[in-house]
């Protein structure tokens, strides 16, 4: 290492954990990771008896699940090497195809559950209402950004985000998903905060918002049954409020430490969508308290990681990307385990990075990629990225070819190849004493 780069190791490694530069890069990817490796041994618990009864495999569901890390793994690699250009330029072609898709569900969508949410593409099914969050919180901080210097009028600052999100709610309302809306008005009311809309301007959002969820509510009997029992589940358990009292009573045999992986009796057909929306449930059963406090732990440093690269960021878009996203993942994980614990109506929404279904996983993961990338642009990040010196795969690709890579004249020489060179004058020095 060059001395300049010791020098900003060593003044690195004084510094408090939560001081340093790469600390939210560092809590988003592993955060995300053991959330990840959690939803994936759950999955497998809580569907093997379900699995086993439709297909005769205790690890359909968890191959699936599987398929579908693997698909998000390599989305969230690229996405934390984009810069941040392309993610000015990806949110609108991204929206117009969740436009289209969103458009295409009532036509050819297929249906489960009482909802048409889903394309059926033979081997997959996707949910254009997925990939539509991504393009609402990459479009919208773009958009805001670019009217930085007219945002002092409420004309500029509604118009045309709030028509857009009119438009993407509307088209989700029709499948319908609730959750989902909820979770598109979190990420619009998320952008306003972080620009700064005036507090009159939330009071006036807040009530509409209010105005239009009653609406909606006392529009079809089954949300209107599902709100009424959600104060009393146990006055209809057998009917109406069978999932919720069963989540409850699932939640509740687990106790302090859980009934231990794998040894849920409420997967044996009592509690329905255990692999998916009330994953949390089994959770709670089969790990207990204990569990259920560290996957919500999880999903609080998740939280505080991007949010500390919202506040810590100095470029406007990557500021207002980072906080949608944060509010996308944090909105999501609380509607879920909200209504798994009684705290908030059932709204059929997956817990993010833990529960079952691949068109759910793959854009979560890539949004998290995404805000791992905002990370990056966090002031010291990049020197502090280039002061740990190339990476064990650079190292080992540096020692198959086994010669310095070849430089065009006049470019600069990058980190890799000054780590080769001393590495070579240190061996030659060595050799001549």
């Amino acid at each position: 290492m060059t001395a300049a780069t010791t020098a900003t190791s060593v003044r690195a490694a004084r510094q408090p954990v939560l001081a340093r530069p790469l600390t939210s890069y560092y809590l988003i990817l592993g955060s995300a990771a053991l959330l990840t490796v959690i939803g994936l041994v759950m999955v497998l618990s809580a569907s093997s008896v379900t699995a086993y009864a439709r297909t005769g495999s205790s690890f359909y569901y968890f191959y699936r699940q599987g398929i579908g890390v693997l698909l998000g793994v390599p989305a969230m690699m690229v996405a934390i090497r984009l810069p941040v250009r392309i993610y000015r330029w990806l949110g609108y072609p991204l929206l117009v195809v969740s436009l289209a898709l969103l458009a295409l569900v009532p036509v050819i969508g297929s249906s489960a559950y009482g909802a048409t949410r889903w394309i059926d593409l033979g081997l997959i099914q996707i949910q254009p209402s997925e990939p539509a969050k991504l393009a609402l919180a990459l479009w919208g901080a773009d958009l805001l950004c670019r009217k930085d210097r007219l945002l002092g009028r409420w004309r500029h600052l509604l118009v045309p985000l709030l028509p857009m999100v009119a438009v993407l709610a509307g088209l989700v309302m029709i499948q319908p998903d609730m959750g989902t809306t909820l979770v598109l008005l979190a990420i619009t009311l998320g952008l306003l905060w972080i620009v700064g809309a005036p507090a009159r301007l939330f009071g006036v959002l807040s009530a509409a918002v209010g105005a239009v969820v009653a609406t909606l509510i006392a529009a079809e009997p089954y949300r209107l049954r599902r709100f009424a029992h959600f104060w009393d589940p146990w006055s209809d358990s057998l009917g109406a409020g069978y999932q919720a009292s069963q989540g409850l009573m699932t939640l509740a045999s687990g106790g302090w430490w859980g009934l231990g992986l794998g040894a849920s009796r409420q997967k044996w057909s009592y509690l329905p969508n255990q692999y998916t929306d009330y994953i949390f449930a089994i959770i709670g059963e089969e790990l207990g308290l204990i569990g259920t406090l560290a996957v919500l732990t999880l999903f609080g440093v998740l939280g505080f990681a991007g949010i500390r690269t919202a506040r810590r960021n100095r470029d406007p878009f990557c500021r207002l990307a980072a906080g949608a996203i944060t509010c996308w993942l944090l909105a999501q994980a609380l509607v879920n385990m909200g209504a798994v614990v009684g705290l908030l109506p059932i709204t059929g929404i997956p817990l993010p990075l833990v529960s079952y279904g691949g068109s759910a996983l793959v854009p979560s993961m890539f949004a998290v990629g995404a805000l791992a990338a905002f990370a990056r642009c966090e002031p010291g990040a990049a020197a502090a990225l280039a002061a740990r010196g190339p990476s064990a795969l650079t190292r080992l690709r540096l020692r198959r070819v086994g010669r310095r890579p070849s430089q065009r004249p006049g470019r600069r020489r990058t980190v890799e190849t000054r780590w080769l060179g001393e590495r070579r004058l240190r061996r030659s020095s060595g050799r001549r004493r």
